[in-house]
């Protein structure tokens, strides 16, 4: 199947300049959902592990269903003030300020071997922050996996040490 014929490219979206993937076409046909699942649970599987964890929002999209086709458990990694335990908190740079992310600090266990799946690689900042929050808690990224990534931005050069698999490259 060829995931890059459900990816609408929307020009100047959000702003100026921006050549805006987008998902929704994906996610709304099954089989091509499905198949980018696949392809995402099999990197997970490959890399045995224990946990995926997903970054607020699109994170969620690709992580729950790689976790459940896995028979792992799912975090999420939201941003502050969402989440109602106790939290650890991780902020990173922005084109043009900062964010931060939080996760549950119980929910991630010493030891366990981690599988980040997100929708997007760009820059690399919301990566590295969750990241960092993972290994804060005591668990071992072992991987890190993406439907789309965008090598001009470079982002994957902040991970040299964990192996990135992204299944389109634009």
């Amino acid at each position: 199947m060829k995931l890059k014929d459900h990816i609408k490219t929307i020009p100047n979206f959000p702003k100026d300049g921006i050549m805006f993937k987008d998902i929704t076409p994906l996610i709304a046909n099954p089989e091509a959902f499905k198949f980018a699942t696949k392809q995402l649970s099999d990197f997970a599987k490959e890399k045995e592990a224990d946990l995926i964890v997903g970054p607020d929002a699109r994170g969620f999209i690709f992580g729950t269903p790689v976790a459940l086709k896995l028979g792992v458990g799912f975090v999420p990694v939201r941003k502050p003030g969402k989440l109602p335990r106790e939290t650890l908190t991780e902020s990173y740079a922005l084109e043009y300020g900062e964010a931060s992310l939080s996760v549950h600090k119980a929910d991630i266990k010493t030891g366990q071997r981690v599988v980040i799946i997100d929708d997007l690689l760009a820059t690399g900042g919301t990566i590295e922050a969750t990241i960092k929050l993972v290994e804060k808690a005591g668990g071992n990224v072992v991987g890190i996996g993406f439907l789309i990534e965008l090598a001009a931005l470079k982002g994957r050069h902040r991970f040299k040490d964990y192996p990135v698999h992204s299944l389109l490259v634009y």
